[in-house]
């Protein structure tokens, strides 16, 4: 990456969709440009859970003119990310294709922890360092996001199921605002924040700290209105509560500094923040500029500039699962060398996950180490990894699947993308070659990619010598062929 570049984030929320363009200079990101979109995604779920026809035209009209801005922008310059509404919808799979086929991108489906952490890194980069803890708040269309942490650390991340867009639509359907729905809204938020509030009050905060539209919508009606100095205040919130009972209807509610974009899910927003502040024992909170999108271009800048967090995340696994690291590293040199030499061109991308794979192989084996690999998979898939996406993680947990036993299981994945059945074979040999978990002097190994399948050439003494390792490459061939490729073994 030059000296002066350019990086691409693009937040498809529950509520809207944020564009966000950076200029890097060195260590540092300047705003280029921004274009935000309401979509009300979240609101376009059906109550089977489906996003209906018309959202998803809105979503799609929206994401071709963000593709205007994007045209020319190196793929690897530009990250995508889904929140809530893409974690719940039932059809999010397809949408997303038709997503990214509108965009030019590939998009990320987030976990609302991931979510949350990325919210953290750009709230933190708009405000100035400090040494106290923060608690970070940011309301979005369909979950609420609440971090703890300290400098560019987030020590606790949660992620609620609780939104403005959902909530509106939940409590206040029609626009129509009473005092039972008001309280209704507000004790199912504070059912929710509960489930966090000891865990955050122990680690405890200097500073409390909004972001995204909802807070800095309601501070902008404090201000407007005289009823708060700066950010949001516990006073504030009542006097907006009594506001909306006294309207009660949207449609006939008029404040002050309003946004007309805002009017719709002011409700369900009111009703959240007021249970966090009231279980959370808040009287006051600033307003950050920062966002997930600008966390998203802090993130994407760590990667070009190698401090990837994913890197962080599969340290701490191998350490939090015991992993035999000596039997990580031998498993992972072999294996990338098998991939230098079956896919030398092969993608920057696919490389790491070869490398992450093999380092995470045997985290299962903290469960039990019959089927451990199963274990493994499972851990990679369902465990919250800061750094990865939905995605990302799905393509970790089924290369560690592969590692060992029936390769049948994994036909369906390896027509779907056939580079995973190449860093398949590169794990799995990997992995048979240094089954005795010591040191060993290797032959000279040649492997290739060949027009349906792969060949393996091996001295043929050496194998002679280690009949166990013979036998696993016979049974191997067996295996590829059960998902239609082809071991060619050459003793020399």
């Amino acid at each position: 990456m030059t000296e002066h570049s350019t990086l691409g984030a693009v937040d498809l929320g529950s509520n809207s969709f944020h564009l966000a363009i950076g200029r890097v200079v060195g260590e540092q990101i300047y705003p280029l440009d921004s274009l935000k979109e309401t979509v009300r995604l979240g609101a376009g779920l059906t109550a089977q859970k489906q996003l209906d026809d018309d959202v998803q035209e809105r979503a799609l009209a929206a994401l071709r003119r963000f593709s205007e801005r994007l045209a020319g922008m190196p793929r690897g310059s530009v990250r995508v990310v889904g929140t809530n509404a893409l974690r719940v919808a039932k059809n999010s799979a397809q949408f997303v294709r038709k997503a990214e086929a509108t965009l030019g991108f590939p998009i990320e489906v987030i976990s609302g922890r991931e979510e949350g952490r990325l919210i953290y890194l750009g709230v933190v980069h708009s405000l100035p360092m400090a040494e106290h803890n923060r608690l970070v708040v940011d309301i979005g269309g369909g979950s609420t996001e609440c971090i703890v942490g300290q400098k560019l650390k987030p020590r606790a991340v949660e992620s609620l199921y609780m939104g403005c867009v959902s909530y509106t639509s939940r409590f206040f359907p029609g626009g129509k605002i009473d005092k039972k729905a008001m309280k209704n809204a507000e004790l199912a938020a504070r059912e929710l924040v509960q489930t966090i509030a000891d865990r955050f009050e122990t680690l405890g905060w200097g500073e409390a700290v909004g972001s995204s539209g909802t807070a800095r919508s309601l501070a902008e009606v404090m201000q407007k209105n005289g009823v708060a100095e700066r950010g949001i205040t516990a006073a504030g919130l009542e006097w907006l509560r009594e506001q909306l009972l006294t309207a009660g209807d949207l449609k006939k509610l008029e404040i002050p500094g309003l946004r007309e974009d805002r009017l719709p899910v002011i409700a369900g927003g009111t009703a959240i923040m007021s249970a966090v502040f009231a279980e959370l024992g808040l009287e006051e909170m600033t307003v950050a500029e920062g966002a997930l999108r600008d966390g998203v271009l802090w993130d994407l800048l760590g990667r070009v500039h190698h401090r990837d967090i994913r890197e962080v995340t599969v340290d701490q696994f191998a350490q939090t699962h015991h992993v035999d690291l000596a039997q990580a590293t031998r498993v992972r040199n072999l294996a990338l060398q098998m991939l230098r030499e079956v896919a030398p061109d092969a993608a920057e991308q696919l490389v790491s996950f070869l490398d992450w794979a093999a380092r995470l192989h045997e985290v299962g084996m903290t469960i039990a180490h019959g089927a451990y690999h199963k274990h493994s998979a499972y851990i990679l898939a369902f465990a919250d990894m800061p750094g990865f996406s939905r995605l990302e993680q799905g393509y970790l947990s089924n290369l560690v699947l592969a590692q060992r036993g029936k390769l049948s299981k994994m036909r369906a994945a390896f027509d779907d993308d056939p580079r995973l059945a190449t860093l398949a074979f590169c794990l799995r040999l990997a992995v048979i070659f240094h089954r005795s978990r010591r040191e060993l002097k290797l032959p000279k190994l040649s492997a290739e990619a060949r027009p349906g399948g792969y060949g393996l050439r091996i001295d043929r003494a050496w194998l002679e010598d280690h009949t166990l390792v013979w036998h696993a490459l016979e049974e191997e061939r067996e295996q590829w062929k059960s998902v239609g490729l082809e071991l060619e073994l050459e003793e020399t």
